[in-house]
């Protein structure tokens, strides 16, 4: 890809969000802070994605169900978090074995949260922070997920400057 394509696509840069993702003030709020177009389909993982025009033609299919490259999979705290690797385990797993059987880059954003609050159980969870801890840190290693803690206020950014960072690496390095 030439600088000029890269540019051209890079133009085109919008994030996709999961139709299952809640849309509430909230999420909108989170939404406008992307600050590019957000867009609605079916992800088969994840909760965001990242799309791109080349040559006129968008890199994801959105009217079809997506299995991304990169996806982040968002949650707004411990305490949603605790949930998943407990009561909805089952489900939650296999959601990141899709991604790794996909070879998909995926990233847990939780906000409001940090290593030190699951250490010093700052969530309203009975999960045991030991528990806690090995679950995310087995995550990491069989999934090769990657844990983002941020404030809520500015997951947006940070959610934006993932996507972004991870598909221009892509189209850098695509063949031809």
């Amino acid at each position: 890809m030439t600088p000029f394509e890269l540019e051209d696509a890079l133009k085109t840069f919008r994030i996709i969000v999961d139709t299952r993702e809640h849309n509430n003030p909230r999420a909108s709020r989170r939404y406008k802070s992307f600050g590019v177009p957000v867009e609605r389909t079916t992800l088969s993982y994840g909760d965001y994605c990242a799309n791109v025009d080349i040559d006129g033609k968008a890199l994801l299919d959105t009217s079809t169900t997506n299995s991304p490259a990169c996806v982040i999979e968002r949650k707004m705290g411990l305490d949603e978090l605790a949930a998943n690797f407990t009561r909805g385990r089952k489900r939650f797993q296999r959601e990141f074995e899709r991604a790794a059987a996909n070879n998909a880059r995926i990233y847990l954003l939780v906000e409001n949260a940090s290593w030190e609050a699951i250490m010093k159980h700052r969530y309203h969870s009975k999960y045991h922070p030991n528990a806690f801890m090995a679950s995310i840190t087995a995550y990491m290693v069989r999934y090769g997920m990657v844990p983002v803690f941020c404030k809520s206020d500015s997951s947006g950014a940070v959610i934006k400057e993932i996507l972004y960072r991870d598909i221009k690496e892509r189209l850098v390095n695509m063949d031809g």
